[in-house]
């Protein structure tokens, strides 16, 4: 069993595992998104390292497996980088299809169940919600909605041109697809789209192979079956195009596997790969053997329709860029904020207590001319406070706002915990995942 399997988390576990993870002293917030090929723990945290310790300890007892066994297929993000990542992955742009929007459906669930169980707080509240605003933006505003869909049938029709360049050969009828997550579904889709009428699914998971065999075949009316790894050289025998989309983090297909397969083919037309794994499905060797023809993802790259799905990807990224920028800077002009409101108050406390003073110096003031004194004192004291506690803001989303606020609290002896009182304490987020294959 692979390590995403085993990390699998299912609707009914999903909400366990967040409420472990918000007992922990160092996890005030967490929302879990698990998906085929992804599962991510995005935690505001009082300490980063305790709060890492307890992420592996809760899914160490979830799958059966020791941290160390984790960390190797671990990856971790903190504060801007977990707040990059989220927004990348809701744009679509680290699916194993680029731009497939399930993945935006799949946050919106974790976020609403984080919320529902009371795991997310303010700062996930509007991480999650602005997450889903780039999507969403990023899906109108590109077509990059298309990027996967083109890689793929660039990818088959590549592979018929290439068939028919020695002799004319019949359109490819029978095919096997390896992988049955995002890439998978939409791969077997073309095939049906494009006249194949015989699809062969392999998976680690024989059970998700045959779920999404049954659903081609009821939506295309073609053949199509579910199987196991254990059964690719027999599947692959005598297929006209092999189309791997696994994730795998190394080959799924080797030499010995294609030796194989020859020997058992009767079918005289070469045996075409069509490789859209990264890293590679189909060990590079494979391609100098005779009767065989591999097409990869660079050799798509000069195709005008991939072209075309690059410069939308490139597109996506700058929404992600600009829109991070733009997060980052309300953050931290966020963080400045009870320090100007404390410092509004301090100088709102002297007014009025000036105005007392005044009052017991001078009794015969009528209320018309104290009203008008006051005025005039809470004016200037706004007026001499308008700039700086602007210019601090404007400062603040340079990425120093600390440093200003600090300063702030000291010129005008503020009391920590005046500022404090206004908002949540600061916390990082990080993001905790696996990327092995579905």
């Amino acid at each position: 069993m692979s390590v995403l399997e085993r990390l699998t988390v299912s609707d009914t576990d999903r909400p366990k595992i967040v409420e472990a993870l918000v007992r922990s002293p160092a996890v005030s917030e967490a929302m879990l998104v698990s998906t085929c090929n992804r599962v991510e723990v995005y935690a505001v945290v009082e300490a980063f390292h305790p709060a890492l310790e307890a992420v592996g300890d809760v899914f160490g007892q979830h799958t059966g497996m020791s941290v160390s066994e984790l960390t190797g297929h671990a990856y971790v993000r903190y504060s801007e980088a977990a707040v990059e990542h989220l927004f990348t992955v809701a744009a679509g742009l680290d699916s194993m299809v680029v731009g497939e929007q399930q993945i935006l459906g799949q946050i919106r669930t974790a976020y609403t169940e984080a919320d529902q169980h009371k795991s997310a707080g303010r700062t996930l509240h509007e991480l999650a919600q602005q997450a889903l605003r780039v999507g969403k933006r990023v899906h109108h505003e590109t077509g990059i909605d298309r990027a996967g869909a083109s890689v793929v049938s660039v990818a088959l029709h590549r592979a018929q041109a290439t068939r028919n360049a020695g002799a004319d050969q019949p359109p490819m009828r029978s095919a096997v697809v390896f992988g049955a997550g995002a890439m998978g579904s939409l791969a077997t889709s073309q095939l049906a789209r494009d006249g194949v009428h015989e699809i062969t699914i392999v998976n680690r998971t024989a059970a998700r192979a045959t779920e999404l065999a049954e659903g081609v075949a009821e939506r295309y009316g073609v053949t199509a079956y579910g199987t196991s790894f254990d059964s690719m050289a027999e599947v692959m025998a005598d297929a006209d195009v092999v189309v791997t989309c696994t994730g795998s983090v190394s080959s799924v297909i080797g030499v010995a596997d294609v030796h194989s397969a020859l020997k058992q083919r009767t079918n005289p037309a070469p045996l075409m790969f069509c490789d859209l794994g990264i890293p590679r499905d189909v060990d590079p060797v494979v391609a100098a053997l005779p009767g065989v023809h591999v097409i990869n993802i660079e050799g798509l790259r000069d195709d005008e329709e991939t072209k075309a799905a690059q410069d939308d990807a490139v597109a996506a990224r700058g929404i992600v860029a600009a829109e991070l920028s733009d997060y980052l800077a309300a953050q931290r002009q966020a963080e400045v904020t009870p320090t100007v409101a404390a410092l509004r108050q301090r100088a709102a406390d002297l007014v009025e207590a000036e105005i007392l003073r005044l009052q017991s110096r001078l009794p015969d003031l009528d209320t018309a001319q104290r009203d008008e004194v006051a005025k005039t004192v809470r004016r200037v004291a706004d007026k001499l406070l308008h700039a700086p506690t602007v210019r601090v803001k404007q400062l603040a989303s340079t990425g120093r706002g600390d440093h200003y606020a600090e300063a702030l609290r000291e010129l005008f002896e503020l009391k920590p915990g005046a500022a404090e009182s206004v908002s949540a304490s600061e916390a990082g987020i990080a993001a905790h995942g696996d990327s092995d294959s579905h």
